[in-house]
């Protein structure tokens, strides 16, 4: 899949981003782990992932806005392990580059821990 045109989101604790350095890269915690950064393409889908998978994780987050095409590091359209019929997903593979985030949005959620996007 072509990426050059792609705008990608991430989302990450507000707390970790807010204390991140301006000047470099931004990596999300769980780098070291997985190899990569976590995004998708278009706030849907995103939506259904936080709510999946991060509804009861207490704390403020937001959506970092990512341009792929001022990437450094290389982006791979991969499915998650061992879910065949799953949409493709963006994978950063390296450090997202300030230059690269053309807006952070902070995330609304409902009372319930529904992220609103």
């Amino acid at each position: 899949m072509s990426w050059n045109n792609t705008i990608i989101f991430h989302m990450a604790p507000a707390e970790r981003w807010e204390t991140w350095p301006a000047h470099e890269p931004y990596v999300p915690a769980e780098f070291a782990v997985d190899g990569f950064v976590h995004c998708t393409e278009g706030a849907e889908l995103m939506a259904r992932v936080a709510n999946t998978l991060y509804r009861e994780m207490p704390g403020d987050f937001v959506l970092l806005v990512i341009d792929a095409a001022k990437l450094t590091a290389p982006v791979r359209w991969e499915r998650p392990s061992g879910a065949d019929l799953a949409p493709l997903f963006p994978h950063v593979y390296g450090p997202i580059d300030q230059a690269a985030i053309i807006e952070v949005r902070r995330i609304e959620r409902d009372a319930d821990g529904s992220f609103l996007l």
